[in-house]
């Protein structure tokens, strides 16, 4: 690695099952690894622990936008250059952690973002490929003139200094919106990659895509 201090955040809910896997698999490519454990019941903090993580605590569930926010001050107050979101379910694959921190490291943006869309493929699952994805795309550009292929990939990373601009407000699922609009309000530099996602059974989940357009619209409507 370069002289960048890469800090991996992965907001955790409720991950015992991918958790220890995740963790082993990011640290091959950033300095810290940070789990911000969002009031979980299972043992995700544990196990987190015992990868030897730094590990956050919310004592409630709060959202992953507020999870990610608590990782960002944190990775912010404690010297990271580069800061990596990345999911703890499992789904997103380590080593293309490289690819999403190049454009930053070569001064092409000051963020990236993780797409399903240009030139690898995804198995996604039908509804989030024919519905919940053209949706947030609809929503994104009529209320925030946004306009990326994949506006929902928690797979992301940034710079310091577009971190620190970027104070994520929208604690649940609508923050990936409110991301996308804060950058382009700062005038950020922004840049999409591909990256290939690997879904799970488990994961997937009617009315959690119904919650997620749900936020997603209220998200848009408070801009």
């Amino acid at each position: 690695m370069p002289s960048y201090k890469i800090y991996c955040i992965i907001p955790a809910y409720n991950e015992e099952r991918t958790i220890g896997g995740v963790i082993n698999g990011v640290k091959k490519y950033v300095n810290k690894a940070i789990v911000v454990d969002d009031g979980s019941r299972d043992r995700t903090y544990e196990l987190a622990k015992a990868q030897n993580a730094t590990v956050l605590r919310h004592i409630i569930n709060r959202g992953q936008g507020a999870a990610l926010q608590t990782g960002m001050e944190y990775a912010l107050k404690n010297g990271a250059d580069i800061i990596v979101h990345f999911d703890a379910d499992g789904q997103f694959v380590a080593n293309e952690i490289k690819d999403l921190i190049k454009p930053i490291i070569t001064g092409e943006a000051h963020i990236v973002f993780g797409s399903r869309f240009l030139e690898k493929k995804s198995d996604i699952p039908w509804l989030k490929k024919n519905i919940i994805i053209p949706l947030a795309k609809i929503i994104n550009k009529i209320f925030l003139d946004v306009n990326l292929t994949d506006p929902q990939s928690g797979f992301r990373a940034l710079t310091k200094e577009a971190a620190k601009k970027i104070e994520i407000q929208q604690d649940e699922m609508a923050h990936c919106s409110e991301i996308l609009y804060k950058a382009r309000e700062f005038n950020l530099k922004i840049k999409e990659v591909p990256i290939t996602v690997v879904y799970h059974n488990f994961g997937q989940k009617f009315s959690g895509g119904v919650k997620i357009l749900k936020e997603l619209f209220v998200g848009a409507l408070l801009k």
